[in-house]
């Protein structure tokens, strides 16, 4: 294969999901889709998505360690790195101190600091988890938390709706942390449900709102996020990137809304050409 005729290098840290297209099974063929070289590294190897109770999980920090070995040896470097859940602090550690490293060769950082989502942690997610999340922050260029996820994170208060200046300071306390952009999904400012964001390459914050397709699919987020680094590896501006993967995602949930078994997920290779295209 011709490499010059494929985009940029990234690669996906996320768990890998037996049963589900949700986290690394979600973001591989969007990313791939979008002509990106892409590369996978599964943080755990997970028997179904955890929203069905019970589930057996495989860490594979001992992996991770081992791969990174092999991917310094080899001489891989990558435009971008995108992480998603992570399983331990041993491990997030592991993973941060990598990601700097490759920072500071120009590497961008996208962290989706998956923790939880309608005001409440998910299953088997506690303070070590929160902790271990924040190490992430700390390196990111872009994170994109939920509004439960950003609360936890800045140990703020939640609440069902906030006023604009409430969102800037929620922002700008994800900033304090560490990370140069922010995107906050799941906010309802003023009673408007939106995206909010700020963007470092251009000082600018910004404003999305939409309306609540009123069904939970698993995986969403995943794949808003998988549009995003596709988008702004591609050139797109951070608010142009964040719009586009609102709407495909609502795209998406109004043509699945009525499947059978809504805890599989999206099937995102039945849709690639035609709703993510340019």
């Amino acid at each position: 294969m011709d490499n010059s005729q494929l985009g940029k290098r990234v690669l996906l840290i996320n768990d890998m999901c037996g049963y589900g297209k949700v986290a690394l099974a979600a973001m591989i063929p969007i990313v791939t889709h979008a002509k990106h070289i892409t590369t996978n590294l599964p943080t755990c190897v997970v028997s179904n998505n955890l929203e069905l109770g019970k589930f057996s999980i495989l860490d594979t920090t001992e992996h991770i360690r081992k791969t990174f070995g092999v991917f310094d040896e080899l001489g891989f470097e990558f435009d971008a790195i995108s992480t998603g859940f992570i399983v331990s602090q041993e491990q997030a550690k592991l993973i941060a101190s990598y990601c700097n490293q490759k920072k500071q060769k120009g590497t961008l950082i996208f962290v989706d600091p998956i923790m939880g989502d309608e005001g409440k942690l998910y299953n088997g997610v506690g303070e070590i988890t929160i902790c271990n999340m924040k190490e992430m922050v700390r390196i990111a260029d872009v994170i994109v938390p939920n509004y439960t996820e950003a609360v936890y994170l800045t140990g703020s208060t939640y609440k069902q709706s906030i006023s604009p200046a409430e969102a800037q300071q929620l922002i700008d306390q994800l900033r304090a942390i560490g990370t140069k952009s922010v995107i906050v999904t799941s906010a309802n400012i003023n009673g408007q449900d939106s995206v909010i964001g700020f963007d470092h390459w251009h000082q600018r914050y910004f404003t999305l709102p939409y309306e609540v397709v009123p069904v939970r699919i698993p995986g969403t987020g995943d794949i808003f996020s998988a549009v995003l680094v596709s988008d702004v590896m591609n050139g797109k501006s951070l608010e142009v990137a964040t719009q586009r993967a609102m709407n495909i995602v609502r795209t998406l949930v109004i043509r699945y809304q009525n499947i059978p078994e809504k805890c599989y997920g999206i099937p995102i290779e039945e849709c690639l050409d035609e709703v993510l295209k340019d």
